[in-house]
């Protein structure tokens, strides 16, 4: 099963939850300790077991604040 990781430049998000909504797999959140540039939360990989790598909340993000990596185990098929 592939993994994967974000990384959120807390510093470009405004904390508008699109990542969150749309995580399909429930590993984003919003959190009221981290606060942005802006004054709001910031989004955070709160489940980093969780996160596949997919990439919709990346391609999703209105201020292009998400960096998707996916790590694939390789094998020999």
């Amino acid at each position: 099963m592939a993994r994967g990781e974000i990384v959120i430049d807390e510093g470009a998000c405004k904390g508008c939850g699109i990542c969150v909504v749309t995580c399909g797999r429930k590993c984003i959140s919003l959190g009221k300790e981290r606060i942005g540039l802006r004054g709001t939360p910031v989004a955070y990989l709160s489940d980093p077991e969780r996160c596949n790598g997919c990439g919709v909340c990346g391609w999703l993000c209105p201020d292009f604040a998400i960096e998707v990596y996916k790590f694939v185990k390789s094998g020999v098929l």
